[in-house]
């Protein structure tokens, strides 16, 4: 994994300096190598940090040069079917110097042009500067692994994989954006395109940008998109189960690939098992994995479950014991997620992967598998509440979703009753939500402006393409949740700890096999969840195993905010800045939650937005 930056204009005056000063800010994301490189003409300029993952030598330095001389590449990522597209290349005429699967983007940009992401396999973010054309070619991986932020303006792009390079510069305005306020108030993250920061953008997944330098104009488009629904009500589970055997081993196969240390991250759950399974498959050697361990919090301790898949198929297993999370690795975490989100899971996974980086560099997981097989509790609840719906006179439910309106933010069940009245649509946009749109304009009056769509619309225009609850909800989770929440986190917090992350679940072909092929009711049902994840299991994993168990990747924070997380993080909003959020209802938040309601994530919320907030100096709109 690495980190990447560049900038161009064609005014020139392009500093190999502020390119550094940039690219130094993300040393964390690539510790083995810097590089630097700026046109003749000073117009583009490029930065990189390199975490060697495949060929290590210094031939695959970055930022790295075609074969043909006229194209310039910097990469964050890795291309699993770059073996086989080395070879079709070759066919073609290329020759290679390299080991590397940068080399091979190159030669493909060569040869098909912007239409190469087409050919990829893999996590990607990368931006190539083409000197025939003088533009600048970026693209980003499918399901959105690999982060990129850009600033156009002042007749120039400048872009990075984090927000924290672009603040590098001192020119660049520092105001909160407010549309993308009232997104984080509602979901604890930015979703889509918005970014927090007012004139800087987010390139979505799946989609490529091309800047014409000379005519200092820009293009995002969308190059993939999911597979319609499946319309099917019905399919034969145990075919289908093969299919996906077929499709994970591959996934799984390739990802193995690295000249540097592999694992996997076993929680003894369906998903991290498979991994291990498949694994086990196709290596030739003990595969290595790792759980980690809470002492202190029995509750959130796996180690038994990943030790029954472990000596099932004879990996070399390690346990590592994770340190008590202290409340001051807040500012660090707030620095590191330069675009804040709300999940409190950001804690553990950075423990997790500052300790596994002590032992392999690249470590597989299952992130993914709960958005594309239904494996999220919610999808239970949704599919419920709609038999609910439908039995409920509108009258009623009406009246309970008013009432329900008038209870104190925290009160369990608040959010379902109030989404009762709504359209089967409308509480599919609203599920998940941290602050309906009351209490966001309560809590920050200046949201009062807001003119245009709220919050909820990202998720409501993502789910409107699915036919049923189900699919309206695992498409929303897909486009909105999924990456700008879940990947985000993983990408920081594993990065900080410069360890490369991988998710074999996230391979578009087994993504578009989930959405295209699988129906709803081999997914999640009223009654069960992951049905066909877990019919595979039934095949592949210990049979003592209990698949039915799901134990989320968390902190206790509520019975931390009983101790010191809690007085801190009361301290900290108390010296909120002033015009952001109201002081008197945040007071209410945190009163409700010592009277034991249910309001530490959302307190939790807003600590991280002021930290974030005093670490990068951001103002309010003026």
């Amino acid at each position: 994994m690495c980190g990447i930056v560049g900038t161009a204009t064609a005014r020139g005056g392009v500093s190999a300096n502020a390119i550094c000063q940039m690219r130094d800010t993300l040393r964390h994301r690539g510790p083995d190598q810097a590089g630097v490189w700026l046109s003749r003409e000073q117009t583009v300029g490029l930065g990189h940090q390199r975490l060697s993952i495949l060929d290590l030598s210094e031939a695959g330095r970055q930022p790295m040069v075609s074969s043909s001389g006229q194209h310039q590449i910097v990469f964050n990522g890795e291309i699993y079917n770059y073996r086989e597209l080395r070879e079709q290349l070759r066919s073609k005429g290329h020759t290679f110097r390299t080991g590397t699967d940068t080399e091979v983007i190159l030669a493909a940009y060569e040869t098909w042009g912007d239409v190469c992401v087409d050919h990829f396999v893999g996590m990607f973010m990368f931006a190539i500067y083409d000197d025939q054309r003088h533009r600048v070619f970026i693209a980003r991986d499918r399901a959105g692994e690999k982060p990129l932020f850009f600033s156009h303006r002042n007749g120039g792009l400048t872009f990075s994989s984090e927000l924290k390079a672009l603040l590098a510069n001192p020119e660049q305005p520092r105001r909160i954006d407010l549309e993308a306020l009232d997104q984080y108030l509602a979901f604890g993250y930015v979703a889509g395109e918005r970014c927090l920061l007012a004139g800087v953008q987010k390139l979505p997944p799946a989609h490529a940008l091309a800047y014409d330098i000379n005519r200092d104009e820009l293009r995002v488009w969308r190059y993939w998109s999911l597979p319609d629904p499946c319309s099917e009500t019905d399919g034969d589970i145990d075919l289908l189960a093969d299919e996906l055997e077929h499709l994970l081993g591959d996934a799984v196969q390739r990802q193995l690939v690295a000249d540097v240390p592999i694992g996997i991250l076993l929680s003894g759950g369906t998903d991290s098992s498979l991994i291990t399974a498949l694994a086990a498959q196709h290596s030739t050697r003990p595969v290595r994995t790792f759980t980690i361990v809470f002492p202190d919090h029995p509750a959130y301790d796996e180690g038994p479950y990943a030790k029954i898949v472990a000596r099932h198929f004879g990996t070399d297993h390690l346990e590592l014991e994770a340190e008590p999370a202290s409340v001051d690795l807040l500012p660090t975490l707030a620095r590191q997620y330069d675009e804040p989100i709300a999940d409190s899971s950001m804690v553990p996974t950075y423990l997790v992967s500052r300790l596994v980086r002590n032992h392999c560099t690249v470590a597989l997981g299952g992130d993914g598998a709960d958005e594309l097989f239904g494996g999220y509790k919610l999808y239970q609840v949704v599919q419920a509440q709609q038999l609910v719906r439908a039995w409920l006179p509108r009258p009623i439910r009406s009246l309970i979703g008013s009432l329900a309106a008038r209870l104190p933010i925290g009160v369990r069940g608040r959010s379902y009753a109030m989404t009762l009245s709504a359209s089967p649509l409308e509480a599919v946009a609203s599920t998940g939500i941290y602050l309906d749109r009351t209490s966001r304009t309560r809590l920050v009056p200046a949201l009062r402006s807001l003119t245009g769509p709220r919050a909820e619309r990202h998720r409501f225009d993502a789910a409107s393409h699915g036919g049923s609850i189900l699919q309206q909800l695992t498409l929303a989770d897909f486009h909105s949740y999924l990456p700008d929440d879940i990947l985000v986190k993983v990408d920081r917090a594993s990065m900080l700890a410069s360890l490369e992350m991988r998710a074999p679940f996230l391979d578009h072909r087994i993504i578009e096999f989930a959405y295209g092929r699988v129906p709803d009711k081999l997914r999640a049902t009223v009654r069960n969840r992951k049905v066909l994840l877990r019919h595979l299991g039934g095949r592949l994993l210990p049979p003592e195993l209990d698949l039915t168990r799901k134990q989320g990747f968390s902190i206790p924070l509520t019975a931390w905010f009983k101790g010191a997380w809690g007085a801190r993080m009361s301290e900290i909003l108390s010296g909120a800045m002033p015009g952001l959020f109201e002081p008197r209802v945040v007071s209410e938040l945190i009163g409700l939650q010592r009277k034991g309601l249910s309001n530490s994530q959302r307190l939790y919320s807003l600590v991280m937005l002021e930290l974030w907030r005093r670490e990068y100096d951001v103002g309010m709109p003026a």
